[in-house]
């Protein structure tokens, strides 16, 4: 047996001999004056018996006395009879009194049984207890043993954590030191590579500009050649001479100033084209051609093209991709082909806008900032900057001074454009995926499934519409009477504005919104919808009869991004997650 366990006998043994003692004092104590009144008792009783030895001793002397000498002194033998007879009666009140304490004693007797009974149950009571008791003793010390084997093995294991600790900290510190260092030279790197940047912005400005006086002499010696040879003139034709305007000043220009100049008339040069970079607006569109047939299949970028969207006279198409750039098209013979790629941007973009007239591009990028280019020369013009995360949506106001972008970091920005600045910051409380604008609303699709309407003016929100899933696309027709919207949960919905409730909802089964950015587009006259699913397909719906008009699949190969319809109604342009894009038409 161990040293605890002879320790902990020990112990329960010296506990219940001081329990023994414990209890011989207390019942020693309780029956010690009963035994004592007991042996006067009986020292009574043979008191008793003496005294009665003693009575009939001197009665048997008396008659004995009697018997020797009879009727020789009768006087005295009456004085004895008289003493004896006194004799008896103190014997017989002593007898009383030691049988009325005898009887008294017996009660006691009896009363301290009755005690002593309730008391040998108490401890037999006790006993269990404390076999009980002794019991859990047991088990608590076989727990106790085991509580500190746990002990000693957690605290083994806490050394170890501790030591392990110890370490990871000192490599924390080395990988922090190092984060720091790295941090520095990134910081030193980004610096450079922007100051190398703006010089090959310059750089690439200058070529630009060159590019352009060259091809303005060119223009100038063609007509000069054109006016030399004699041209016949019809009286019938309606030829309007225009007035040579002053040259621009160089300097970079506003799409403010653009907005508030009075448009010029198209010139006819002897080629009969418009002056190059000039976006010659078309008739409202009459007619919309429902696609049926691709035109083009093309590489637009060499990475994901999240973008498209047509200038609104239908000349240019503008893609926008992951390879930091935007590039301009034009469809010539049912062809696209690149007319300049606009550059700048340090991240993927995300949305392309034009301006009313044409003549500024409006980009937003995943570098935190939105972009904006002149057409005619690409040439960057502005660097809007001041979110904290992603652009994922920018658009113009309708008087092309302003701005407004949506981001990830939760917030919509107004930009006023002749100064260059934010004017006013909005926190819409989740993360924009895209934005549309009337003359004084804006209204933003957001993460939380909500479409906000806001009052530039009173920067509060007008009112709210949820929906079922997350909005990627924000649309409007052409009268910006109903809001086309677009949401993960696969399901494309026009929203009349004037009640700002649903009053269509398109879905097939094929179709599936492939990304938080899928952007679907009304036609120009709105009487079709068209967006694009993640498995390629191509769905145009008839807004007017609610029923799927066209499914164009078989030309890509990966998730559709954005849908373009040309303001003309003559085109639509799909591009995907790829580098891919398809222009279609019904030809």
């Amino acid at each position: 047996m161990s040293g605890a366990g002879c320790r902990a006998e020990c112990t329960w043994k010296r506990h219940i001999a001081e329990q023994l003692k414990q209890r011989d004092r207390v019942q020693r104590q309780a029956f010690e004056e009963i035994i004592q009144q007991y042996n006067r008792l009986l020292e009574k009783a043979d008191l008793q018996a003496v005294l009665s030895e003693r009575l009939q001793t001197e009665r048997n002397d008396i008659q004995n006395r009697h018997d020797l000498s009879p009727g020789a002194d009768g006087s005295r033998s009456d004085v004895l009879l008289q003493e004896m007879a006194q004799m008896r009666i103190r014997h017989q009140e002593e007898l009383t009194e030691l049988h009325k304490k005898r009887g008294e004693l017996a009660q006691n007797v009896i009363e301290l049984n009755n005690q002593m009974q309730q008391k040998d149950k108490e401890i037999q009571a006790n006993e269990a207890k404390m076999q009980e008791y002794q019991q859990r003793i047991t088990e608590l010390e076989g727990e106790c043993r085991e509580l500190r084997s746990s002990l000693q093995d957690l605290e083994k294991a806490n050394q170890t954590l501790k030591d392990e600790y110890d370490a990871l900290q000192i490599t924390f510190n080395a990988l922090e030191d190092k984060l720091r260092r790295t941090t520095e030279e990134n910081q030193e790197l980004i610096s450079r590579w922007m100051a190398e940047k703006a010089q090959e912005a310059n750089r690439l400005n200058a070529e630009n500009e060159k590019d352009c006086r060259r091809r303005q002499a060119k223009l100038q010696k063609d007509l000069a050649d054109a006016a030399k040879e004699p041209l016949p003139i019809d009286p019938d034709d309606d030829i309007e001479v225009l007035s040579e305007e002053a040259p621009e000043q160089p300097g970079e220009t506003s799409p403010g100033r653009a907005a508030s100049r009075t448009p010029r008339r198209r010139s006819i040069n002897s080629y009969g084209s418009s002056p190059e970079g000039a976006d010659t607006h078309t008739a409202p569109c009459t007619e919309v051609r429902v696609p049926t047939t691709a035109l083009h299949v093309f590489d637009a970028h060499d990475g994901e093209v999240n973008a498209v969207r047509f200038s609104p006279g239908s000349r240019l198409l503008a893609t926008g991709g992951m390879d930091r750039r935007v590039k301009l098209w034009e469809i010539v013979s049912g062809h696209c082909e690149l007319k300049g790629a606009l550059t700048g941007s340090n991240a993927g973009i995300t949305s392309i806008e034009f301006d009313t007239s044409g003549s500024y591009l409006l980009a937003a990028s995943n570098d935190f900032a939105s972009r904006i280019w002149t057409v005619d020369d690409n040439r960057l013009r502005h660097t809007l900057t001041g979110h904290s995360g992603k652009v994922l949506s920018a658009r113009f106001l309708l008087d092309n001074a302003r701005i407004v972008s949506g981001s990830y970091d939760r917030t919509l920005k107004l930009w006023d454009l002749r100064s260059k600045v934010c004017i006013k910051t909005v926190f819409a409380g989740s993360s924009c995926n895209d934005i549309v604008c009337t003359e004084q609303c804006v209204m933003s699709g957001h993460f939380d499934k909500k479409v906000r309407y806001w009052d530039i003016r009173a920067e509060s929100i007008v009112q709210e519409l949820e929906l079922q899933g997350r909005v990627t696309s924000l649309d409007l027709n052409a009268d910006r009477t109903e809001l086309l919207t677009c949401s993960r949960d696969d399901l494309v919905k026009i929203v009349d504005l004037r009640t700002n409730t649903v009053r269509q909802t398109f879905s097939v089964p094929g179709f599936k919104c492939g990304s938080d950015w899928t952007r679907v587009t009304f036609s120009p006259d709105g009487s079709y919808v068209a967006a694009g699913s993640a498995d390629g397909t191509l769905y145009v719906w008839n807004v007017l009869t609610g029923k799927l008009d066209r499914t164009l699949c078989k030309q890509h190969s990966s998730t559709v991004n954005a849908v373009a319809w040309s303001p003309s109604g003559a085109h639509v342009v799909s591009v995907e997650k790829s580098s891919k894009a398809v222009l279609w038409s019904d030809l």
